[in-house]
């Protein structure tokens, strides 16, 4: 065991969704392309919570 990251992660490029289960945490999915984003997104809701977040690109959010 070493010391803990002091650095905040960095995400990759590309688009991103939040992914929420009732009753524990959320995780960010990241697919490459706006299309692959939204399959995944409507495969999610089926069964979870799911926030649409964006594009990230050079470690800011951009706006569509």
């Amino acid at each position: 065991m070493g010391r803990p990251a002091t650095k905040p992660a960095r995400l990759r490029d590309g688009f991103y969704i939040e992914v929420k289960s009732v009753g524990s945490g959320s995780i960010y999915v990241r697919r490459d392309t706006k299309e692959q984003m939204i399959i995944a997104a409507e495969d999610y809701s089926r069964t979870k919570d799911v926030h649409i977040l964006g594009e990230m690109r050079n470690d800011k959010w951009i706006a569509d």
